[in-house]
């Protein structure tokens, strides 16, 4: 039987480049099904899309009222890959920071793993960051691994594949931090139920069009939550 495969991205404010995004998609040649979640963009990112999509059966469109964080949107996918028997979702980021041309490699990677995370940080990987985020995303990758334990150099990024059928019980619902912390506890609870974390080498761009969408406040979240899941891995 052959895979039934869902692409997803959460999207807010990527008016200019989500059809580049959605073309990269289209010129894989693969059989797939893309799932967009907008949360209302006010630059018009939803109508860009529902243009796009027009007599194409294979983009499917969620909008949700307002901004309601990537941890929700990315757990409403997940289920969403469920309950239509998708046996494939891979996630990744829409502001084209992700290349949609490693997608063929996550796939074949995902005929023999039940997880696939892609790596700026390992060897092969590349990050087109620079000074100060270079310095946190890098350090705090590494801090996180030296906190939690796990043998995994990227815990930060959506570049994901989830093979379902061979995820047993594990659920993005029972993450339970938000927003960038959650693909953090993500890892950790495969981890926790002897999933093994496959990774690839990803080259993670700096977006050309649009601005960074990413408060400093997750800095400090991370952190805490961290030490959180540090703290319950202990009881």
């Amino acid at each position: 039987m052959e895979n039934k495969i869902l692409i997803f991205s959460a999207t807010y404010n990527e008016a200019e480049n989500i059809e580049n995004f959605l073309n990269s998609i289209n010129e894989l040649n693969l059989e797939l099904d893309v799932l967009l979640i907008d949360d209302n963009s006010p630059d018009n990112t939803k109508k860009i899309i529902s243009n796009y999509i027009k007599n194409k059966k294979n983009i499917h469109l969620i909008v949700r009222e307002k901004k309601d964080g990537l941890d929700t949107a990315h757990k409403i996918a997940y289920e969403y890959s469920l309950s239509n028997n998708y046996n494939i979702l891979i996630t990744l980021d829409s502001d084209m920071s992700h290349d949609p041309k490693k997608i063929p490699e996550f796939l074949a990677e995902l005929k023999n793993n039940s997880l696939v995370v892609g790596s700026r940080y390992m060897d092969g990987g590349k990050c087109d960051m620079t000074g100060w985020r270079l310095f946190l995303s890098y350090f705090g990758n590494k801090f996180i691994r030296f906190l939690l334990n796990i043998n995994c150099s990227e815990f930060t990024t959506s570049y994901r594949g989830f093979n379902l059928n061979k995820l047993g019980d594990f659920h993005l619902k029972n993450v339970k931090s938000a927003g960038y912390s959650f693909f953090m506890e993500t890892i950790y609870l495969a981890n926790s139920k002897g999933i093994v974390i496959k990774q690839i080498p990803i080259h993670f761009k700096s977006r050309k069009m649009g601005k960074s969408k990413i408060p400093k406040i997750e800095l400090y979240r991370t952190f805490f939550n961290v030490l959180k899941l540090k703290f319950k891995s202990k009881k």
